[in-house]
């Protein structure tokens, strides 16, 4: 493990190995872990006003680049992104972190492996909280029955294609997630030219764009065979759902308390898909209470 102090932000960033591959992680403060896995197209930088407030707060709070993303190892190919790895990942992380536990905070595709954390690892999450992550179950009840989910999700179909969706994002330096990242968001200025810049950084990385799209491509090839046994997720879970959200609509959040017994839902009626970055006072008073609960 590499540790270097990172003076522009205030935060610890580590070099870890876990699972058979390097990760970079960014952390602060003391106390119980709480691991924060970000989604697409983001990188650790999407938690890090929660990486503060949590450290704030009493709590060792950690943020890894994910599989493929920014200055984590990008294996090659498509299957290495099927949702067993990547758990593997999480549970590699939390050990070689030095704890057998964690608190677990996940937003859109992290959100979309952390669901299953608790049905492939027992034991290893203490609590869960989800940001705009549909239940997988959920999921697939809305793309049945919904027309209007199934227009907002057809995006997955056309990243599933070769290398056409690595070029159309990468025309005009990025332009469209920039254009996203300025026009999804309630809050104005959620996200800043500097922002941006940092998030086209991250993605232009060799290799970083393809594996954050093969994320998409393993779901749909290599979908997860769940252990046999009981499908509900057995730990206390948060659910926090901006409802302005371009990409999920407010029924995945819908019925959740058949696959989730112990469930909070916090809605959030003034928040977009990008909750951590429109209401992040929110969402960290949220986390913090619902962890220390």
């Amino acid at each position: 493990m590499r540790t270097c102090p990172c003076p522009e932000d205030g935060f610890l960033h580590r070099e870890v190995e876990a699972n058979g591959l390097r990760f970079h992680v960014v952390e602060a403060g003391e106390g119980p872990l709480v691991l924060l896995l970000h989604g697409f197209p983001e990188f650790w930088y999407a938690w890090r006003r929660q990486i503060a407030a949590l450290a704030a707060a009493g709590f060792r709070a950690v943020a890894p680049d994910q599989r493929g993303y920014n200055l984590s190892e990008k294996p090659r190919g498509v299957a290495p992104y099927a949702i067993p790895h990547l758990a593997a990942d999480v549970s590699g992380l939390v050990r070689a972190l030095g704890e057998e536990s964690a608190f677990v905070a996940a937003h859109d595709w992290g959100g979309a492996l952390a669901w299953y954390l608790p049905l492939l690892h027992p034991g290893l999450v203490r609590k869960l909280a989800i940001l705009n992550a549909p239940h997988p179950a959920a999921f697939r009840r809305e793309l049945r029955r919904s027309k209007e989910q199934r227009r907002k999700s057809s995006y997955v179909l056309f990243f599933q294609l070769p290398w056409l969706p690595e070029r159309k994002i990468r025309d005009g330096n990025f332009a469209q997630l920039a254009k996203m990242l300025r026009r999804d968001p309630v809050r104005p200025g959620a996200f800043t030219d500097e922002d941006v810049a940092r998030y086209r950084e991250a993605l232009a990385r060799p290799g970083a764009l393809t594996a954050a799209l093969n994320w998409y491509r393993a779901a749909l090839r290599h979908p997860p065979r769940l252990p046999q046994g009981p499908r509900t997720i057995s730990v206390p879970t948060l659910v926090v759902w901006g409802e302005k959200d371009r990409y999920l609509g407010p029924g995945l959040a819908e019925g959740l308390d058949r696959w989730v017994p112990d469930l909070t839902l916090e809605r959030l009626p003034d928040a977009s898909h990008w909750v951590q970055a429109d209401a992040p006072e929110r969402v960290n008073e949220l986390l913090a209470r619902f962890f220390r609960a």
